[in-house]
């Protein structure tokens, strides 16, 4: 093991990135926060710097599985579509089956200039996670709490609210609603039986009413749905904590366009429309398993600098007088100074772990065992 693959895996180094991370977004959040008597005045140009802040907090994140871990993502599509990203509003759909899909969807976002604006359909309890949730309050993220007759006022007039978006966006879609796990997926097919649907071998079954209602609402302002299919090489199962410990993979990405004026506008059929979506993405993945490649043109993307010298500049910032208090504190030689500053490091490890573990399978959401089953 090298010096620097041997730092990667050590405690303190993950508490100085913690560190770095967790300030810099308290900082962020503080500007947001700044910025909000600017939107009675100039609604696009808040857009525009909340777009440049939320950028400087998750580009941190895709540094981590970029540039800390070395991981690659390869795309498997034509460079037609290439040639799309970063140029047009788009609804993204993504399967939901590891604790990192989110964070190679956001490497894609970075590399074609997407980041910043990047938006979701999220759940309601992600909006009060510290950093995370904060952040997507000020980016005007859509927020539900996956009961639909509560949801609906405040889905459709967040999407309208999207109509005018100044910077182009990929507006990121899970339809299955949860994350995968083998009992979701038992329960979960057990619903399309008994609805007379076809089964699905590595995806739980979607729910239409988000999808629908997004392309409702966003069209004629979205061109395109880009329907992307992960998996990893290797047969991995890569977490957050594995990034962090510098564990490198290899993330293959199957993406499809379809342009938004092919899928049927009547509801019903839209919503046929995505269980024959989610069959071929079955069909893709069956593929992955057994051939271990997507079809289509395998393309990198070039990785971009500003990522890395974003968190250069907050290292800067942040950890200069981070070594200069702690000298101090030693220095000082007082036991209720330096034992204050040892539980202080305690916190701030217990939030960082906290932060981590939102990502983490086996802590998700039971969403999808207890709501397949009201809807057997």
């Amino acid at each position: 093991m090298s010096v620097i693959a041997y730092l990667k895996t050590q405690f303190i180094i993950h508490l100085l990135l913690g560190f770095v991370f967790v300030v810099s977004g308290i900082c962020i959040n503080f500007f947001q926060l700044c910025t909000l008597p600017i939107w009675p005045i100039n609604k696009q140009l808040y857009r525009h710097l909340n777009c440049r802040l939320a950028y400087s907090l998750w580009s941190q994140l895709v540094l981590l599985l970029e540039w800390w871990s070395g991981t690659e993502c390869t795309l498997f599509t034509n460079q037609a579509t290439v040639d799309q990203f970063g140029k047009e509003h788009v609804i993204v759909i993504l399967n939901h089956n590891f604790e990192i899909d989110f964070l190679c969807g956001w490497a894609m976002c970075e590399r074609h200039g997407v980041l910043g604006s990047s938006k979701v359909l999220a759940k309601k309890e992600l909006l009060y996670v510290p950093l995370i949730g904060w952040t997507w309050y000020f980016l005007e993220i859509v927020f539900c709490k996956r009961r639909w007759d509560e949801d609906r006022e405040t889905v459709v007039n967040g999407l309208k609210a999207l109509r005018d978006y100044p910077e182009y966006m990929w507006f990121l879609l899970y339809c299955e609603g949860t994350r995968f796990t083998e009992k979701k997926h038992r329960i979960s097919m057990e619903v399309a039986e008994s609805k007379g649907l076809p089964k699905l071998k590595y995806h739980l079954l979607p729910r239409t009413k988000g999808f629908t209602t997004t392309v409702k609402y966003l069209r004629g302002t979205v061109a395109a749905v880009y329907d992307v299919t992960l998996n990893f090489r290797d047969n991995k199962n890569p977490t957050l904590l594995g990034i962090l410990h510098g564990k490198q993979y290899h993330a293959d990405m199957c993406v499809r366009r379809f342009p938004l004026e092919d899928i049927p506008e009547d509801e019903n059929e839209c919503a046929a429309w995505l269980h024959r979506l989610y069959q071929e993405k079955d069909a893709l993945q069956e593929q992955y398993v057994k051939d271990g490649t997507f079809p289509g043109q395998p393309i990198q993307p070039r990785r971009r600098p500003w990522a890395f010298l974003n968190w250069l500049f907050w290292v800067i910032v942040l950890l200069t007088p981070l070594f200069n208090f702690v000298f101090g504190v030693f220095v000082s030689g007082s036991p209720v100074v330096i034992c204050s500053f040892l539980l202080f490091v305690g916190a701030a490890s217990f939030c960082v772990r906290r932060l981590i573990g939102v990502t983490e399978i086996g802590k998700g959401s039971s969403y999808g065992n207890q709501e397949f089953k009201k809807r057997m």
